[in-house]
C-alpha cells in the first residue's frame, strides 16, 4: 500500500513539473501592423508589429534575403509587449532587377522560445526624374534619358573632371544614393571622385546607368584592339596572350612617342606599334599615365607567375636601388607591390637590362631575386651563384663588402665596382641546372 502511495506522488509530481515547463517556456506572437508588400532598392523601408507572450520577451530581429543571400538585418529589444516600429535597409546593388525579396521576422522570449514568420516584398528599382553630378566646380543636373541611363551635357570647366554622383529622395522611405569611385571602379555608397575625363574640351557629356553603373567618358587605351580595364586614374591593365615576335599595336594615347618603353619587352616599330621580345605565354600588361610607361608581368593562369620547379615561371626583384622607367620616378625599395618582373627569355632564363644612373644606381645596390612577387622563396647566397670572372656585382653572404665598405645579407646584391653612367648592363638569371643552382651573368653593352 505504502509503495502504491509513494508511486501515486511521483506521476503527480512529475505531471504538474511537465504542465509548469509547458506554462513558462511561452508562446511568442508577432502581428504585423504595417503595409509591406512593395518597396525600392535603396530603401529605409519601416516596419511595425505588435508583439505579446505569457513570459517576458527578449529580442526582435528582422531580416532581408535577396534569394538565399542574407542583405540586410536590424534587431529590436522587446522586453515588454507592445506596439514596435524600425527599419530595415534594402540595399541598392547593380545589376539586380526588379523582383520579390523575403522579409523574416523572428521573436524570442527570455526562454529562448523563437517564432518566426515571414513576408514576400516586391523590390523595383527607383525610376529617377534626375541625378546630380557633383564636381568641385559644383553640381550639374543629370537628365533621364532612357531606361536607367542619365545624362549631363554641358560646357564643363575642364576635360578632366572628377567627381561623383547622388540621387534625390523620391519616396517616403528613400534615402540619397551615391555613387562614386572603388577599388573594382564605379560604387554604391561612395563619394570618392570617379575619375571622368574627355577627349574633347567644351561642351560634352556625362553618363550614367543605374542598372549596369556603365559611366562615360573615361580615358581609353587599347591593345591589340582590346581595351584596357582601368584600375584608376593613372593605371591600365590587360591580361593578353602574346607571341614571340608578334607586333603590339597601341591605341588611345596621344603622347606615347614620349613615353619610356621597355626594351625588355618591346621594340619599337613605329610609335604605335612594337614587336613583343619575350617568350610566347600570357602576360599582364599596366600602363601608367603618369609615369609613362607600360609594365609587363608573366602570368600563371589569372595570377603573377611565381618561378616553377621545373625552372619555367618569372623571377622577380625586390629592393633598393632599382627603378622603372626610372629611379627617380618609381624606385622599387621593399615594397613588394613595386616588384619588377623579369622578362622570361626562353631555356629557363630570365633577364633586366638596366641603365646605370637612369633604371639602376650607379653607385649602390641592394636589391635580390625572389620567386614571386611577394616575400617567400628567394635566392641567397647558398643558392644563387655568379659566372666565373664576373667583375660588377657579387651575392651577398653576410661577410663580402662592396667597393665602399659595406656588407650585403645573404642573397642581397653588391657592387665590386661602380657603374659607368649612362652604361648599359644586362643581368641574366639561369636556372636551366635546377632552380636550386641558378647563375647569375651581368654583362656591360659596349
Amino acid at each position: 500500500m505504502k509503495k502504491y502511495i509513494y508511486l501515486l506522488m511521483t506521476l503527480i509530481i512529475l505531471n504538474s513539473c511537465s504542465k509548469d515547463d509547458v506554462q513558462t517556456s511561452g508562446n511568442p506572437v508577432i502581428e504585423l501592423r504595417s503595409e509591406l508588400s512593395r518597396a525600392m532598392f535603396g530603401d529605409s523601408l519601416q516596419f511595425t508589429v505588435g508583439v505579446n507572450d505569457e513570459v517576458p520577451l527578449s529580442t526582435f530581429k528582422a531580416k532581408l534575403y535577396f534569394g538565399e543571400e542574407l542583405v540586410s538585418e536590424t534587431v529590436i529589444r522587446t522586453k515588454n509587449a507592445g506596439d514596435y516600429t524600425g527599419k530595415i535597409y534594402i540595399p541598392f546593388y547593380k545589376n539586380i532587377p526588379d523582383g520579390t525579396a523575403t522579409l523574416e521576422f523572428i521573436l524570442q522570449n527570455t526562454n529562448l522560445t523563437v517564432t518566426e514568420k515571414t513576408y514576400d516584398v516586391a523590390l523595383t528599382r527607383p525610376d529617377y526624374p534626375y541625378l546630380i553630378l557633383v564636381t568641385e566646380s559644383g553640381m550639374y543636373p543629370m537628365e533621364k534619358t532612357g531606361n536607367c541611363q542619365y545624362a549631363a551635357t554641358e560646357v564643363f570647366p575642364s576635360t578632366d573632371l572628377p567627381s561623383y554622383i547622388k540621387t534625390p529622395v523620391i519616396s517616403e522611405w528613400g534615402n540619397e544614393i551615391t555613387f562614386g569611385w572603388g577599388e573594382d571602379g564605379i560604387t554604391q555608397g561612395s563619394t570618392a571622385d570617379i575619375p571622368f575625363v574627355s577627349s574633347t574640351s567644351g561642351k560634352f557629356s556625362v553618363t550614367f546607368n543605374t542598372l549596369t553603373y556603365e559611366a562615360s567618358p573615361f580615358f581609353e587605351i587599347l591593345i591589340n584592339s582590346e581595351k584596357m580595364e582601368m584600375i584608376d586614374k593613372q593605371n591600365f591593365r590587360i591580361d593578353l596572350d602574346l607571341t614571340q615576335g608578334e607586333n603590339v599595336t597601341v591605341e588611345g594615347i596621344d603622347n606615347i612617342a614620349e613615353w619610356w618603353i621597355d626594351a625588355d619587352f618591346f621594340t619599337k616599330v613605329t610609335d604605335n606599334e612594337f614587336t613583343f621580345e619575350p617568350i610566347t605565354g600570357k602576360y599582364r600588361i599596366i600602363a601608367n599615365t603618369t609615369l609613362k610607361y607600360f609594365k609587363v608581368e608573366a602570368m600563371l593562369g589569372n595570377g603573377p607567375a611565381t618561378l616553377q620547379p621545373d625552372g619555367t615561371g618569372a623571377v622577380w626583384i625586390i629592393g633598393e636601388g632599382i627603378g622603372k622607367p626610372s629611379i627617380t620616378a618609381n624606385h622599387v625599395g621593399w615594397i613588394t607591390e613595386k616588384a619588377i618582373c623579369m622578362a622570361p627569355t626562353g631555356n629557363k632564363t630570365y633577364r633586366i637590362t638596366l641603365v646605370a644612373d637612369e633604371t639602376v644606381n650607379a653607385t649602390y645596390i641592394n636589391f635580390k631575386f625572389f620567386h614571386q612577387n611577394n616575400w617567400g622563396g628567394e635566392y641567397t647566397n647558398t643558392t644563387l651563384t655568379l659566372t666565373a670572372g664576373n667583375d660588377i656585382v657579387f651575392v651577398g653572404d653576410g661577410a663580402t663588402l662592396d667597393y665602399e665598405g659595406n656588407y650585403r645579407d645573404a642573397g642581397n646584391l653588391g657592387l665590386v665596382q661602380a657603374l659607368e653612367v649612362g652604361a648599359t648592363y644586362v643581368f641574366v638569371i639561369d636556372v636551366s641546372a635546377g632552380i636550386d643552382a641558378a647563375v647569375l651573368t651581368v654583362t656591360k653593352q659596349p
